[in-house]
């Protein structure tokens, strides 16, 4: 029998040393025999290979605990590189740094202006990422994947963003070429519902699920999807745009044309706009919510008839994915309990029992930060350590 070529071994002492740096990554911190248990790779393989990559300066040794016994505990080193996720808005700019184990180092946030165009957030962004990095004195070198989010559809075949009322001048933007630009590296980017919904799955409400969806309400109505663990785009990446389900055909007329959108009966705007009349043209939704708190009762009610409409595409969720958890985010889900129960009662009078009954409805657990944590493990999940390495070795 001929002995395998260089390469093949090298491609498989390569496959390998992804594997443990991979159960590392994912666990935060494993003895050498959990990575053995975890990876299915011999003790003197896994040995041999911590050591190289200690020496390589990606994995760092240290002491811990395992199944009661005093044992090496290995972790991923800073020299592995950090991660980077970045979540545009409709008022703000956020930035969070992470090492590869999803842990945040630094975070920022700047208001950003509604009408900033597209060149002008990514300078700002490019601005905010520089002063989050020197936070904790960490090059930009170092960064190995950046992922960020954008309010808008992102086409799948274009790479272009869609059309956004939240961010109007970006409309047709190819988000990732032009940012990467600015940054100088290849960028991941999604819609922010449904980097929501990973930050929520990651690290948030929904962890240990699924299937889930994340509804965010805000200026206006989207949905994250999760399915098997894997965010779900679509053929053309729109899934999740539920802020344009009919919920009335008769109803007001939509931005995008069509009539009885849910974003006319549960987006901030609208729901603003029932009340000015009693409380003045300077209300915003921060104090709609706490006059809502304080009981208000008209304030109560425009909340609670947004969650009934929210309620009734829930419930078409859950009749067509049967998800195991729907994550209410966005400015609205400080209402707690006020909205929720108003979209659970709906979603077990109009879903079908058995969907119904195994859903579970909650409120958001990263409040605003989840977009952000969501770019930062999309990030994560796609750096490569071992990549970096080889390009300083170059």
């Amino acid at each position: 029998m001929n002995a395998p070529a260089h390469g093949s071994q090298a491609s498989l002492r390569a496959a390998n040393e992804r594997r443990v740096l991979r159960a590392v990554q994912e666990a935060g911190a494993l003895s050498q025999a959990e990575i053995a248990r975890l990876t299915g790779l011999s003790p003197a393989s896994v040995s041999n290979i911590v050591r190289q990559l200690s020496d390589a300066r990606l994995l760092t040794l240290g002491w811990g605990s395992s199944r009661g016994r005093r044992a090496r505990s290995v972790r991923l080193s800073q020299a592995a590189g950090v991660a980077v996720g970045v979540d545009f808005g409709h008022s703000h700019l956020r930035v969070a740094v992470g090492n590869l184990c999803q842990e945040v180092l630094a975070e920022r946030q700047v208001p950003l202006d509604v009408d900033a165009s597209a060149q002008d957030g990514f300078a700002a962004a490019v601005r905010l990422l520089r002063r989050a990095l020197g936070d904790v004195g960490v090059r930009r070198q170092d960064v190995v994947a950046l992922a960020l989010g954008v309010p808008g559809p992102i086409d799948a075949t274009t790479g272009a963003m869609g059309s956004s009322s939240i961010l109007p001048g970006w409309a047709g933007v190819r988000v990732a070429e032009a940012f990467g630009e600015h940054v100088g590296m290849p960028v991941l980017v999604d819609n922010d519902a449904n980097l929501g919904a990973l930050g929520e799955f990651t690290c948030g409400a929904a962890r240990g699920r699924q299937n889930i969806a994340y509804i965010k309400m805000s200026t206006g109505v989207g949905a994250g999807l999760v399915i098997g663990g894997r965010i779900y785009h679509g053929v053309g990446g729109t899934a999740g745009e539920i802020g344009h389900m009919t919920i009335d055909e008769r109803g007001r007329v939509c931005r995008g044309g069509n009539r009885g959108c849910l974003e006319t009966y549960a987006a901030a705007p609208f729901l603003l706009e029932l009340l000015r009349h009693w409380h003045g043209p300077g209300l915003t939704t921060q104090r709609q919510l706490e006059l809502a708190a304080a009981g208000d009762v008209g304030c109560q009610r425009v909340i609670a008839d947004a969650g009934r409409h929210v309620g009734v595409a829930v419930a078409n969720l859950c009749n067509l994915l049967n998800p195991d958890t729907v994550v209410v985010g966005g400015p609205f889900a400080a209402a707690g309990d006020l909205l929720l129960d108003p979209i659970r009662d709906t979603v077990r009078r109009h879903a079908i029992a058995s969907a119904a009954d195994q859903v579970m409805i909650v409120a958001s657990e990263l409040g605003p930060r989840a977009e952000v944590l969501g770019a930062l493990a999309m990030a994560v999940a796609a750096a490569e350590p071992l990549d970096r390495l080889a390009r300083r070795a170059i």
